[in-house]
């Protein structure tokens, strides 16, 4: 299995599509497996050209964990897990690529932007904010991520992740729960760790707050947002959009913090012309 070796963690990754397409590397949120990136999806994506390259954070899937059960804190931050996306690149020979990162992956996506834009063509982002400022967080979940967590049964992890899906999701619209379901019991045997959690999530509280660094950012960008996300607000997009010069900005109405298959088109072509605009 492909790894890359960052600060001694293995970062497992997986790529899709003719190795000589433009390399997009997508980067997913806070405790999610590349798997949460549907192959469909990345199908898709490959279709128009791009070589695309999944990863499992550290702490997450198969990737090295930065701890045992009950340590609350890895002592890393976001920027080393910028660095472990640099680091897979690496691995693959790629100087330079698009990255499209969702919550946390669009967070990881501004550092690298701002610390390292040589290695970036372009930047998409979606549902994601550039700081911790109260206006853009609907949604605390502190107090549950800063202890030790639960080992679940196989069982008990997909009705928790049903959970939390359904509450990602829009109250109303349909939603694809078998897909949940599926990828849940993928997720728990590929590599269950629910101890990562802390660990990542104590990562996110040291992120400094990128607002008005983001002023610096000159690469290609798109931000997009669901209107009905229930975890983040959308109004982070448009500051960020303000505050970019030149970036592209999609409010989605009837979306919520996921990406359901009926908007795969709308990102899908949003991604690809601001590549193209590079």
């Amino acid at each position: 299995m492909p790894y890359a070796v960052s600060q001694s963690v293995e970062i497992y990754y997986e790529t899709a599509g003719d190795p000589s397409g433009a390399p997009l590397v997508l980067v997913q949120g806070f405790g999610a497996q590349l798997i949460a990136w549907r192959k469909e999806f990345c199908a898709l994506l490959v279709a128009e050209g791009f070589r695309v390259i999944r990863l499992d954070h550290r702490d997450v899937g198969r990737s090295g964990r930065c701890g045992g059960p009950e340590d609350l804190d890895g002592g890393y931050e976001l920027t080393d897990m910028a660095g472990d996306v640099l680091c897979v690149l690496d691995a693959l020979g790629v100087e330079r690529a698009h990255l499209l990162g969702h919550s946390m992956g669009g967070m990881i996506g501004q550092v690298l932007a701002l610390d390292h834009p040589r290695r970036l063509l372009s930047l998409a982002m979606l549902a994601t904010i550039p700081g911790q400022d109260p206006a853009y967080l609907l949604d605390d979940p502190t107090p549950a991520l800063s202890v030790v967590q639960p080992r679940l049964s196989r069982e008990e992890a997909i009705e928790a992740s049903v959970a939390v899906q359904r509450h990602y999701a829009v109250a109303g619209r349909p939603w694809d729960e078998a897909w949940v379901r599926e990828a849940a019991g993928i997720a728990y045997d590929r590599g269950y760790a629910p101890d990562g959690l802390p660990r990542q999530w104590a990562a996110l509280l040291r992120a400094r707050d990128r607002l008005e660094r983001l002023r610096e950012v000159t690469l290609p960008t798109v931000i997009m947002h669901g209107r009905d996300d229930a975890v983040l607000h959308w109004r982070a997009a448009v500051d960020m959009a303000t505050a970019i010069e030149g970036a592209g900005l999609h409010l989605y109405p009837g979306m919520g913090h996921d990406l359901p298959r009926e908007f795969w088109a709308d990102v899908v072509a949003a991604v690809t012309r601001n590549a193209r605009r590079c």
